[in-house]
């Protein structure tokens, strides 16, 4: 990552310091301008002319940042430069008229240099400060207030005499100490302006990594989507059956997919998986276990001898210790008859025509990955004109609401029996929007995959 990529965001950060750095210069107009009140009133003793000279001059060197701000252009990377400036030259006259109550507002270019987070320009503002400083205090000794607080410099019983004994005890005994105190207070800055410019680059590396990864989850997430079925109606050309599925990953990507594909002209195959875990991991779990089903499936071998073979090869590369929960049904569409393996999967709801929707809860096998050498039992059932088969993976029953609950089989059931004359499509819509209603605010935890599957049979042509 070169120095471009860091840019923009220090160019905001500029654009931020300068406001920050004019906002503060008008509290300092501000304060000038009630110590000139409270001066005009009595309660300072500073000459009148020394006091309108620093209070007019100040207040317009101060104010002056938020007047460039809006007249010119506030991008301009000199803009800073402009600003520090008329702080440094506010302070400079300041200090030249009021030596002894100015010079504890030197400290304040430093500070304000610091949100730029350069050590070179805080660097530069003390170098340019002190020159400014020892100029001030050099021209308050000449001709601004009389300060006591010279200590050994200059001798406030007579008149005031100025000669180079003066400029020299100045030099030693004020402006050097003041002139190291400053140095030592930009060393503290710098030092956090560093470690704070080395913060923001690594927020900026950070963000854009994020913004890499985000980029590519949504790559992954187009992949993984346009590698499930997603065309409605699937065979339009088919009259024996109506299928619909959908699926909502709780990340970018998902562990849960459903697959439906014709085997031959009169086998119509449908698979619902879940792997464990969540995220890339088990996308890409997903991925090589859905094109095996596939794959084994459509050599026509029954869903039992499918299973035993993925499950196998799928044992043979599973350093990470995943699995995958699965229920495959075969539906011949000549006769309705069904051959289906459960593999640690949730329990399919069956509707025959004009009943209610009961789970097939038969036999369940071991997880498809989780030990080698497993061997899976088939079921059967003959499926009527009219019958619905609805699969779903536990994001559905497992749903949870703000309190914790489990949207659960028994309100699954219901929703789908109030529904039970519907299509599959509006069908899976309803039960989305129970579930939806039961979690409410609560985020989702789990991948949510639906399918559902209406038999008619085969249709005799008038």
């Amino acid at each position: 990552m070169n120095e471009l990529d860091y840019s923009a965001a220090f160019a905001e950060n500029e654009k931020e310091a300068n406001l920050y750095a004019a906002r503060c210069m008008r509290v300092l107009a501000a304060v000038i301008a009630v110590i000139w009140i409270l001066n005009i009133l009595g309660l300072f003793i500073v000459p009148d002319v020394i006091m309108a000279i620093a209070g007019a001059g100040g207040i317009l060197l101060f104010l002056l940042p938020t007047i460039l701000l809006r007249k010119m252009d506030r991008d301009s990377p000199r803009m800073k430069f402009y600003i520090l400036l008329c702080c440094i030259l506010g302070i400079t006259l300041l200090s030249a008229a009021l030596p002894k109550h100015a010079i504890l507002a030197w400290p304040a270019p430093i500070l304000l240099g610091s949100h730029y987070y350069s050590k070179r320009f805080s660097r530069g503002l003390l170098v340019v400060s002190v020159i400014c400083m020892a100029i001030s205090l050099l021209i308050g000794v000449c001709w601004g207030e009389w300060d006591s607080n010279l200590l050994y410099a200059v001798d406030t019983s007579g008149p005031r005499v100025v000669n180079f004994n003066t400029i020299r005890r100045v030099v030693l005994y004020y402006i050097l100490p003041r002139s190291l105190i400053l140095y030592g207070l930009t060393t503290v800055c710098t030092t956090l302006a560093d470690r704070t410019r080395r913060l923001l680059e690594r927020q900026v590396r950070d963000s854009m990594d994020k913004q890499q990864i985000a980029s590519e989850l949504a790559v992954a997430t187009h992949i993984q989507t346009s590698m499930l079925p997603c065309i409605f109606p699937a065979f339009p050309e088919r009259e024996e059956f109506d299928i619909f599925a959908t699926m909502e990953p709780a990340k970018e990507v998902g562990g849960d997919f459903y697959d439906f594909f014709l085997v031959d002209d009169d086998h119509l195959a449908v698979v619902i998986a879940d792997v464990s875990g969540k995220g890339v991991p088990a996308a890409l779990f997903m991925v090589i276990a859905k094109t095996l089903i596939k794959d084994h499936t459509q050599t026509g071998a029954a869903p039992d001898a499918v299973f035993a073979k993925v499950n196998q090869l799928l044992c043979e590369s599973n350093d990470e210790g995943l699995f995958v929960t699965v229920w495959m049904g075969v539906l011949e569409l000549s006769t309705g008859h069904l051959s289906y393996v459960n593999a640690g999967h949730n329990p399919p709801l069956l509707r025959q025509a004009g009943g209610e929707f009961v789970f097939l809860r038969g036999r369940s096998g071991f997880v498809l990955a989780g030990m080698e050498g497993t061997r899976y039992r088939m079921g059967t059932l003959k499926l009527s004109a009219g019958d619905t088969l609805y699969l779903y993976t536990d994001g559905v029953t497992e749903a949870t609401d703000t309190g914790l609950e489990l949207y659960g089989e028994e309100r699954l059931s219901a929703v789908l029996n109030a529904h039970g004359d519907h299509d599959p499509e509006p069908l899976l819509s309803a039960v989305k929007a129970d579930v939806d209603t039961f979690v409410g605010a609560a985020p989702q935890f789990d991948d949510i995959t639906m399918l559902g599957l209406r038999y008619y049979g085969r249709r005799i042509l008038q």
